[in-house]
């Protein structure tokens, strides 16, 4: 019996094997063939990252018309060069492309869409495998640059002297001529390189606007209210400045294939307007960070400068002005080189952290979309508001033709919002086409919007942002107007009044929802 059990058993254990073995064949091949898709998907993502760089003069010829306030201002004064700095970027698996980015940053105070435009379809023409939509220009809002745009579209127009001052159309051929080949040069000498992200903090951005427990007159404006761009705080109505104000300076650093380090961008949510009331071409407080970078790493360092979404920040504090002062006069600089020593501090202390942690193999994503969205209506009164401004300001030039350079602005300011009224007559519901990149670089998200975008939609963004660290670029080319929040909206005051603002809360709102959904799909 026992005999007959081992040999039943050895029958059982023999069948058991052979059942089992096209089973334990069948996994093999599974895991094998797992393992070849794998080892091909790493080979398919094994990315190379190439980076060129171009920097090149886009300073004025002299007379100019500088724009950036409501009256003309003709600069005989070159005080700083106006610079285009350019950083063309590659996705690369061998010799396929996978995606690129060409980022420009500008010193002029905003990029007019036609200019856009014009230079995509001058790049194409000289080099037809840039995909020209991932060209993106963003402003430093430096507001002593040339005016870029006097049509009819124009919101902001001067009355230019025809002769004796170089004319619009001039500058505006020398810009796309200088921008167009400084992209082209960046493209073509893009070499295998490294990158890396740090986070820095500055106090550069003040928010400039000032809350108040009673209604303040603000004459020229469609209403009185409880807020004012630039208003005086030591007064017993003062109860806050409105919003947020943001210190991060987010840094991305830039390296050759031998180690040497050959561009930054530098994303300080503030606007480039500490001198902006001058009569003198100036690239404001981004010249002398320039110029400390370039000192330190090399004069050929291109230093992309990016606003971060600051609509209602201003790099001038709005309080302890006085102990303020004091300290900037007992470090013997200026105002403008105290901003580039606080920014030139933070990016030092980033790039002493990060320097050892570059990477080449980072995975790029660029994605550029059309947002359509609702523009802010205009109600009756403000028409009734906007019209009468408009008239008084055309009778005021009509009787006094000394008076256009400064009653111009103010006239056009208002019959833009006369047009529009107009326009919703026959469309109620009015649309502006939005353009916006999102960018993904390695674990960093790069996002841009054409406003002057209020702080806290910039904060809304990267809160919600599932990349670990989160740039937000305000000015990118096409209809800069301000975009409030629903909190300045009903506080009123310049940057929040209809004359000021093409779309309104909604679209902030709709804005910062759809760029996080654009970056979180980066992060699944």
């Amino acid at each position: 019996m026992k005999n007959n059990q081992d040999n039943t058993g050895s029958s059982v254990r023999l069948q058991i094997r052979t059942r089992d073995y096209p089973i334990r064949r069948f996994n093999k091949i599974r895991i094998c063939l797992f393992l070849f898709i794998l080892s091909c998907f790493m080979d398919l993502h094994a990315t190379e990252l190439h980076i060129g760089t171009a920097t090149v003069d886009i300073t004025p010829k002299l007379p100019v018309a500088l724009a950036g306030q409501f009256n003309l201002r003709i600069a005989d004064t070159i005080q700083t060069p106006l610079t285009a700095n350019v950083i063309a970027l590659e996705s690369r698996n061998g010799n396929i492309s996978l995606d690129m980015a060409i980022m420009v940053s500008v010193d002029v105070v905003e990029i007019p869409e036609k200019l856009l435009e014009m230079v995509r379809d001058d790049v194409h023409k000289k080099v037809p495998e840039i995909d020209t939509r991932k060209i993106l220009l963003t402003a430093i809002h430096t507001h002593t640059a040339p005016v870029l745009e006097n049509d009819l579209s124009s919101s902001f127009r001067y009355q230019i002297p025809k002769k004796g001052v170089t004319q619009v159309e001039d500058y505006d051929n020398f810009f796309i001529q200088q921008i167009t080949d400084a992209i082209v040069k960046a493209w073509k000498s893009r070499s295998p390189g490294r990158v890396s992200w740090g986070l820095s903090h500055a106090a550069v951005a003040y928010n400039r606007r000032v809350v108040y427990s009673k209604e303040v007159p603000t004459p020229g404006y469609f209403s009185d209210g409880f807020a004012q761009m630039y208003g005086n705080t030591n007064r017993p109505e003062f109860i806050n400045l409105e919003g947020m104000e943001d210190h991060d300076v987010n840094i991305l650093f830039f390296w050759n294939k031998i180690g040497k380090l050959i561009a930054m961008s530098i994303d300080v949510p503030c606007p480039a307007q500490e001198v902006e009331n001058r009569s003198a071409v100036n690239a404001d407080y981004w010249h002398p960070v320039r110029e400390k970078l370039k000192k330190r790493f090399g004069p050929n360092l291109c230093v992309l400068g990016w606003v971060g979404a600051a609509g209602d920040q201003s790099p001038r504090p709005m309080y302890r002005k006085a102990s303020e002062e004091r300290m900037i006069r007992l470090r013997n600089l200026n105002h403008l080189e105290e901003i580039a020593r606080r920014i030139d501090i933070a990016v030092e202390e980033a790039y002493e952290t990060v320097k050892n942690d570059t990477y080449v193999d980072v995975k790029m994503i660029h994605k550029v979309e059309n947002l359509s969205l609702p523009m802010r209506i205009v109600t009756e009164k403000e028409y009734s508001f906007c019209k009468g401004e408009m008239d008084n300001a055309a009778a005021t030039m009509a009787a006094d033709s000394s008076t256009a350079k400064d009653q111009m602005g103010r006239m056009t300011w208002n019959r833009d919002v006369v047009y529009r009224y107009e326009n919703q007559k026959k469309n109620p519901n009015p649309k502006l086409e939005a353009e916006i990149h999102v960018i993904r670089l390695g674990d960093v998200a790069i996002c841009t919007n054409q406003f002057e975008l209020f702080t806290d939609y910039g904060l809304r963004i990267q809160a919600r942002s599932n990349a670990l660290q989160t740039f937000v670029i305000q000015l990118a080319a096409g209809e800069g107007s301000y975009l409030p929040t629903e909190k300045a909206a009903k506080g009123g005051g310049y940057s929040a009044v209809i004359q000021s603002n093409m779309v309104g809360p909604e679209a902030g709102q709709i804005l910062v929802n759809h760029t996080v959904d654009l970056i979180n799909s980066f992060w699944p």
